[in-house]
């Protein structure tokens, strides 16, 4: 019988290797990203207004973020005709609050003004307070923002002070969240003197909860004032606290966002080393969390804050 010759045989193993795809080799062929016309079809295709709504404010984001204003003006006009005007006041506060907020990155600030009017409305008759307290924070700080905001001080100290009202009357082992929302606030609406007001007090109540995640959290927002208005020294040694907090956490979800709120901090203190490290562990803990919806949530928040560190190191 005919046996083939050793070159024979490595010629046709060399032919089989060009035919044949590598098994086991990781080379994956990279998924293409969704177009925007992509993104649209499925943010509508969402089962409910809600739920269309918030996703297509995401594709308005990106829209801005690729140069097309015109675009994402559409887009966010058609989020917000989803909103129900009497529908459920914590929803409908958050998504007004997050299309005025875009509006105002845009520079559209007629839209902005008016959408963030209908928000107020809307975060007026919210029951629980801090919830009702951080979408007026939020809003606070989007009316004081000079880049990326309105610009307009007034009207943040407006809101500021209808979230202190609220905070005044929160239950002691919530006060921590009700301030540290309100600080963070002051601290991205350029309200520095202000925000350093309220460190000293949001600093004590920290450090006086038990909890891991709120603990973390307010420890961090209190780190980013101080980081805010220059006392960098001070900001790191909260930060270290607060990080500690936050990796004590079992629960992925809330150890998620614990880190995440300290990554925000260590970016704004300028240690990007830190930052890059808390948001690997985010990263893994947002993989970890059982929920389906929940986790694409969680996961979509490491990706932007993931982002953020990236435009900054550039």
């Amino acid at each position: 019988m005919h046996r083939p010759t050793l070159s024979r045989v490595a010629l046709i193993l060399f032919l089989a290797g060009l035919l044949l795809p590598a098994a086991g080799c990781g080379t994956k062929a990279k998924k293409k990203p969704a177009t925007i016309a992509q993104k649209l079809e499925q943010a509508r295709a969402q089962k409910t207004p809600e739920a269309q709504a918030r996703e297509l404010i995401k594709v308005a984001r990106s829209q801005f973020r690729s140069g097309d204003k015109v675009g994402a003006a559409k887009t966010l006009a058609e989020a917000k005709g989803l909103i129900p005007a009497d529908g459920e006041a914590v929803i409908a506060g958050a998504r007004l609050v997050e299309i005025a907020e875009v509006y105002a990155q845009m520079d559209d600030r007629k839209p902005a003004r008016e959408v963030m009017k209908q928000a107020l409305e809307a975060v007026g008759r919210i029951e629980d307070p801090i919830s009702r307290i951080r979408q007026l924070a939020d809003a606070g700080a989007i009316y004081g923002a000079k880049a990326g905001g309105l610009g307009d001080s007034k009207a943040a100290r407006e809101a500021f002070d209808k979230a202190s009202e609220a905070a005044a009357s929160v239950e002691e082992r919530f006060k921590a969240q009700a301030l540290a929302a309100i600080a963070a606030g002051y601290a991205k609406a350029g309200l520095a003197k202000d925000a350093a007001k309220m460190v000293d007090e949001l600093e004590a109540s920290a450090r006086a909860i038990e909890e891991p995640r709120p603990k973390a959290e307010a420890l961090a927002a209190a780190a980013n004032v101080l980081a805010q208005n220059g006392d960098k020294e001070k900001a790191a040694g909260l930060l270290d606290e607060a990080a500690a907090a936050a990796k004590s956490i079992t629960q992925h979800e809330n150890k998620t966002y614990a880190l995440l709120a300290v990554t925000a901090a260590s970016i704004a203190a300028g240690d990007a080393k830190s930052a890059t490290a808390l948001v690997k562990l985010a990263e893994k803990e947002a993989g970890l969390i059982g929920d389906p919806e929940a986790q694409k949530n969680a996961i979509e928040k490491v990706r932007a804050m993931q982002g953020d560190l990236a435009r900054r190191a550039k």
